[in-house]
């Protein structure tokens, strides 16, 4: 099993979601931020290209999550 992802801690959907019960949010949770996906993370890839976290609401997909 692979560590957590390095940013979770300060991760807005982690902290938005995590309680969520879900299926998508656990599995995505599951996958990316704690699991073999956390490379392919588009938060990630958002933060380090834009210096800053996207909105809560941007699952590591990149898809925003509608309000």
């Amino acid at each position: 099993m692979s560590a957590d992802c390095e940013n979770l801690a300060g991760c807005g959907f982690f902290k938005k979601y995590f309680h969520v019960n879900k299926g998508a949010c656990r599995n995505f949770i599951k996958t990316y931020c704690r699991g073999e996906m956390q490379d392919e993370c588009e938060r990630k890839a958002y933060r380090r290209a834009n210096g800053g976290p996207p909105t809560d609401d941007m699952m590591p997909n990149g898809i925003i999550l509608p309000q």
